[in-house]
């Protein structure tokens, strides 16, 4: 199943990262976001006192999961009778990437945080992701996927948080077996389930405007579905890591 879990194997490899607060929080920073802007831990999704702890509103979260024949089953379902994206420009509801660079999906989720919704507006002037998407807004999905692949800043800001966590990094080449997936609330107002994999970005439903992407309707719509496909499809291998971005509080 790993080979099945990235891009093909003849493009180039990233190491993995870790869905760990400290490693993507480093990322965004180097990248362009401001240290008032991070990722948090959620440890349930499910516990009002523990859902308590992460700094609101949250802009964007980064689930990743172990890439399992039923997760394969329901993309594919879903995926096949739609088209492929072709959106671009400042009229696209939001900002998606495909993935062509093997192992980068935590990249790619990520990049999909950041670049949607509310994290969008604190995108620092003048940094390597403020120019990287001035330069993708007006390309379609395979020239902005061009764009990431030979961006040297993503590149090298990519390796260097990818030394960072708690355990050892696998090798570039390595197969791996887990894949992230992001859940934005865009500028739109929708949960949007973005993902580098998929054939574009998929719209999940209408939040409130005081919802964000941690908030009951949310979960329900984005992350609870999700696990829920998977459960129903008889899949005993619930493991899943959660991190949401939002403000920094000191």
């Amino acid at each position: 199943m790993a080979d099945q879990a990235d891009a093909p194997n003849t493009n180039k490899a990233f190491v993995p990262l870790e869905n760990n607060p400290e490693v993507m929080s480093h990322l965004i920073h180097q990248l362009g976001l401001p240290p008032s802007i991070g990722f948090s831990d959620v440890f349930s999704i499910d516990e009002p006192d523990l859902l308590a702890f992460v700094p609101r509103p949250s802009y964007a979260l980064l689930l990743v999961f172990p890439v399992s024949p039923t997760y394969e089953a329901s993309r594919t379902a879903e995926d096949t009778p739609l088209p492929e994206y072709t959106g671009s420009g400042p009229s696209e509801p939001v900002v998606w990437f495909k993935q062509t660079i093997r192992n980068a999906c935590g990249l790619i989720g990520l990049l999909h945080a950041v670049s949607n919704g509310a994290a969008r507006s604190h995108v620092l002037p003048g940094s390597d992701l403020e120019g990287l998407l001035r330069e993708a807004e007006p390309l379609g999905p395979v020239q902005r996927a061009d764009l990431l692949y030979e961006s040297k800043a993503l590149e090298s800001a990519h390796a260097d948080a990818a030394k960072l966590g708690d355990t050892a990094a696998p090798e570039a080449e390595d197969n791996v077996d887990l894949h992230f997936v992001a859940f934005v609330k865009g500028s739109d107002g929708r949960l949007w389930e973005l993902d580098g994999r998929r054939k574009g970005p998929l719209d999940r439903g209408q939040l409130a405007d005081e919802e964000d992407a941690l908030s009951e309707k949310a979960l329900e719509l984005g992350v609870r579905r999700f696990l829920g496909v998977e459960a129903a499809g008889g899949n005993p291998d619930l493991r899943f890591s959660l991190v949401s971005l939002g403000p920094v509080f000191e």
